[in-house]
């Protein structure tokens, strides 16, 4: 399992993982390359076979590095059609965590997590989704489920369960 080297003092740096679940051969190298850049030191990834989706692989990387770094890693992927991705960031000092979905078909979510690894939803994003529903009708139960990233999670979970001889852990105990 390739993983960034640590560049920081302990107290500047934050942690997560790269999931890529599942992505074309082809796009392998571009994968590699597109996280080498964000960090700026090359990144090889080892390639497993995805048996929920033949003839896709899957890759992890675990990283260590600057508040942010996250987004910018799934910002890098997101450039990258046909993937299946998820990035997270734990929560470190005087910041939440963040967790990112990408799947073909629903595009990118973005999740706040907090310290117990529960989704955060802030008051603002809460209040929007009531008055979406009560001016369209829209259930409030759609609109929380969109917020929470539901759909993402109902898509993933197929990919999250890695066979035992997998290094590929279930995303729910990474976070």
């Amino acid at each position: 399992m390739a993983m960034l080297p640590p560049t920081l003092p302990t107290s500047g740096r934050a942690r997560g993982v790269v999931l890529v679940h599942a992505a074309p051969r082809a796009l392998c190298p571009h994968i590699e390359w597109a996280l080498s850049a964000v960090v700026d030191a090359e990144v090889r990834l080892e390639w497993q076979a995805q048996p929920v989706a033949p003839p896709m692989l899957r890759a992890e990387l675990p990283w260590i590095g600057r508040p942010g770094l996250g987004s910018r890693l799934m910002s890098s992927l997101k450039a990258i059609p046909d993937i299946v991705a998820e990035v997270t960031e734990d929560p470190s000092a005087g910041r939440e965590g963040e967790r990112y979905a990408l799947t073909p078909t629903l595009g990118l979510h973005r999740a706040i997590v907090g310290v117990h690894g529960d989704i955060l939803v802030s008051e603002d994003r809460l209040r929007a989704a009531v008055a979406g529903a009560q001016s369209t009708g829209a259930d409030l139960a759609d609109g929380i489920a969109y917020l929470l990233g539901a759909a993402w999670d109902i898509e993933l979970e197929p990919y999250r369960v890695a066979t035992e001889d997998s290094p590929v852990r279930v995303l729910h105990h990474v976070i």
